[in-house]
C-alpha cells in the first residue's frame, strides 16, 4: 500500500513537472523536484550495472549480494570463460525496485575497449559497479570516464581479496599484516580515480566468497543507505528525456504558426513604399523573438527566477545558451546583415519593374522571415532543454 501510493505522488508529481515545462515555467518545475520527500522516491526503480574486465568477478559479486551461490535458482552465471554477449538482469530481492545487471567483461575480441560503451549502450543504466580483480587498469579509467561524461554515479569495487591475501601470506609470511595489504588496495585504486578527477571516490575492497568479511557488508550497507538519494539522482537525470517531447511539441506548434507572420509580412513588403520590406521582416522578427523566449520560459525574468530556484548566478544558466541572446540587440544585428543585402535587390528591381520589383520585394521578405524565424524557433528550443539540464545538474550537485 505504501508503494502504490508512493508510485501515485511520483506520477501526480511527474504531471506537475510536465505542465510546468508546457507552460514555460522552469522554475515551477525545479521547485516541484525540489518539494519531492526522499520517501516519495521508494517506487522508483534504479538500473545498476555491474561491469569490469573480464573475469573480474562481476557475476559471482552479484550472487553475493543477493544472498546466492552459483548454481542456486535465479543466479548468475559463472565461469572462467567470459561468454556473455548480452547484460543479464538479475532483480534483488531485498532492495525494493532494485535490478543488478551483469555486463560483458571490458577488453575482449567481442568487447574491446574502443567501443565497449557505444556496443552495451551504458546511457541506459543509472548507476555503477566497477569490478576490478587487480591494480587500478586503464579499463578501469575508460568507465569511470565515460560514467563521469554522463553524469551519473558509481562504486568501484575491488573483487578477490582473499587471494591477494593468499598470495602475500605466501610470498612474505613474517611481514603479512592483512589490514596493512587491504589499505594498500584501496589507496591503490582510490589513486586511479584520483587521476580521472573523482572526488571521494567509493571505494570496496571484497571477496564474493566471504560475504561476511572486508569491505562486503559496508558495500551492502552503503547501497541501502544511499538508495533513496540514487534514486532521485537517476530521477533528475531521466527529466530531460521527459521535458524533450513537450519542448518539441510546443516547437512544432509554433513552427505551424511561421507561415501566418511571413505571409503577412510578405503582403506587407509588396506594398511600393521604400524600406517597408525591411522594416516589416526587422519588427516581426523582433515580436516573435520575444514571444519564443518568453513561451519557452528563457525569457531574461524567467531566466532569474529559475537561477534563484537553483541557487546559482544567471550567467551559469546563459551561458550555456548558443541562441541569438535573451536581449534582441545581437538578434537584430544578425537578422539587419543577412536581410538588408537581399532587401536593397528587390527595391532596385522596383526602381525598374514595379510590378516584378513588389514580386521580388515580397518573396524575399517571406523567404527571409520564414528563415530566420525557424532558425530562432528552434535555437530557443534547443536553449530551453540546455538550460533545464543545467538546472538540473546543479539539483543533482547540491544532493551529492
Amino acid at each position: 500500500m505504501f508503494l502504490l501510493l508512493c508510485h501515485r505522488l511520483s506520477t501526480m508529481a511527474l504531471d506537475e513537472f510536465r505542465a510546468a515545462i508546457h507552460h514555460g515555467n522552469l522554475a515551477d518545475a525545479i521547485s516541484n523536484v525540489q518539494q519531492r520527500t526522499p520517501q516519495s522516491f521508494n517506487s522508483h526503480t534504479l538500473s545498476i550495472a555491474v561491469t569490469g574486465e573480464s573475469g573480474a568477478g562481476t557475476s559471482s559479486l552479484i550472487n553475493a549480494m543477493l544472498g546466492l551461490r552459483a548454481g542456486d535458482e535465479g543466479a548468475a552465471e559463472t565461469g572462467m570463460l567470459d561468454t556473455m554477449t548480452e547484460p543479464m538482469a538479475y532483480p534483488d530481492p531485498f532492495l525494493p525496485g532494485v535490478t543488478f545487471w551483469d555486463l560483458p567483461g571490458v577488453g575482449t575480441s567481442y568487447f574491446p575497449l574502443n567501443t565497449y560503451c557505444e556496443q552495451l549502450n551504458l546511457s541506459r543504466f543509472e548507476f555503477f559497479i566497477i569490478v576490478g580483480s587487480q591494480r587500478f587498469r586503464s579499463e578501469h579509467a575508460r568507465l569511470v570516464r565515460e560514467i563521469q561524461r554522463m553524469g551519473k554515479r558509481f562504486y568501484f569495487v575491488r573483487a578477490k581479496a582473499d587471494m591477494d591475501l593468499d598470495a602475500s601470506r605466501r610470498q612474505r609470511p613474517s611481514s603479512y599484516n592483512e589490514e596493512r595489504i587491504l589499505q594498500q588496495i584501496r589507496e591503490d585504486c582510490r589513486g586511479g580515480l584520483a587521476a580521472e578527477g573523482v572526488g571521494h571516490p567509493k571505494v570496496f575492497v571484497v571477496s564474493s566468497w566471504e560475504p561476511n568479511r572486508y569491505d562486503f557488508p559496508l558495500l551492502q550497507q552503503t547501497l541501502q543507505t544511499e538508495l533513496q538519494r540514487l534514486k532521485r539522482h537517476a530521477f533528475l537525470l531521466s527529466l530531460p528525456a521527459v521535458a524533450s517531447p513537450i519542448i518539441n511539441q510546443k516547437k512544432a506548434t509554433l513552427k505551424g504558426e511561421i507561415w501566418k507572420t511571413a505571409l503577412f509580412s510578405c503582403l506587407l513588403a509588396a506594398i511600393p513604399v521604400p524600406g517597408l520590406a525591411f522594416l516589416c521582416t526587422f519588427f516581426s522578427f523582433r515580436k516573435h523573438l520575444f514571444q519564443y523566449y518568453s513561451s519557452f520560459g528563457v525569457d531574461d525574468r524567467s531566466l532569474s527566477a529559475l537561477a534563484r530556484q537553483v541557487g546559482n548566478p544567471t550567467r551559469e544558466l546563459t551561458a550555456v545558451m548558443t541562441s541569438l541572446g535573451t536581449t534582441p540587440v545581437t538578434a537584430l544585428k544578425l537578422l539587419s546583415d543577412s536581410v538588408g543585402a537581399a532587401v536593397m535587390v528587390a527595391e532596385y528591381s522596383w526602381k525598374r519593374l514595379p510590378i516584378f520589383g513588389a514580386m521580388v520585394s515580397g518573396g524575399v521578405v517571406l523567404v527571409t522571415t520564414s528563415f530566420m524565424l525557424r532558425k530562432c524557433l528552434a535555437s530557443v528550443a534547443d536553449d530551453t532543454q540546455r538550460v533545464l539540464s543545467k538546472a538540473l545538474e546543479a539539483e543533482r550537485e547540491k544532493a551529492s
